[in-house]
């Protein structure tokens, strides 16, 4: 079972094709690049309901961190270039340096820190290979919520902007797909 962010490391660890998407998204070089949201979320709910498939993603988010380069037709360019490699990926690649302004939040000062600014917690997760290929975790909210299977707003998504939050969980239903995930709302 996952206890702790030790153990959701190794369970991506043990998953050839996470590993195998990870690799190509660090082919590309990119600064201060993850993989995010949906794709460490929904293996880690897969695990705790004990499915034997995959749930399908919509997407797999390869976000990155480049202030001198903030053309959105760059990330275009890279979405195909991931195509080409593993086309049966539902590749997405944003550039969190201009995201900000699609958010209405001030810039963003890194890609961890826009990751922070997800609306969930259960979303505000990411994944990496470092240089020796070792997986890293990344949680600024830590994997308590994601883990219960407890959705729950980020502090970002506590005040005025509460209302896109809650738009968005009745929107995405994920307690339709993993019948355990209870979804809090204020």
């Amino acid at each position: 079972m996952l206890k702790n962010e030790k153990d959701i490391i190794t369970m991506i660890e043990n998953d050839q094709w996470m590993i195998e998407v990870l690799q190509i998204a660090k082919g590309l070089n990119l600064p201060d690049w993850w993989i995010c949201a949906g794709f460490v979320r929904a293996k880690i709910w897969d695990v705790l309901h004990g499915f034997s498939r995959r749930t399908p993603l919509s997407d797999v988010d390869v976000v990155y961190y480049d202030p001198a380069n903030m053309e959105e037709s760059y990330e275009k360019e890279l979405e195909q270039r991931l195509k080409m490699t593993k086309p049966d990926v539902p590749w997405s690649v944003k550039n969190q340096a201009r995201m900000h302004l699609k958010s209405r939040n001030q810039p963003y000062l890194s890609t961890i820190d826009a990751i922070s600014r997800f609306p969930e917690t259960v979303t505000a997760l990411g994944v990496k290979l470092d240089e020796e290929n070792n997986v890293v975790l990344i949680a600024p909210h830590g994997v308590r919520d994601v883990i219960q299977l407890e959705v729950n707003p980020t502090p970002d998504f506590m005040n005025e902007k509460y209302f896109l939050y809650e738009k968005r969980v009745r929107t995405k239903n994920w307690p339709a797909i993993w019948h355990k995930v209870k979804v809090n709302y204020l």
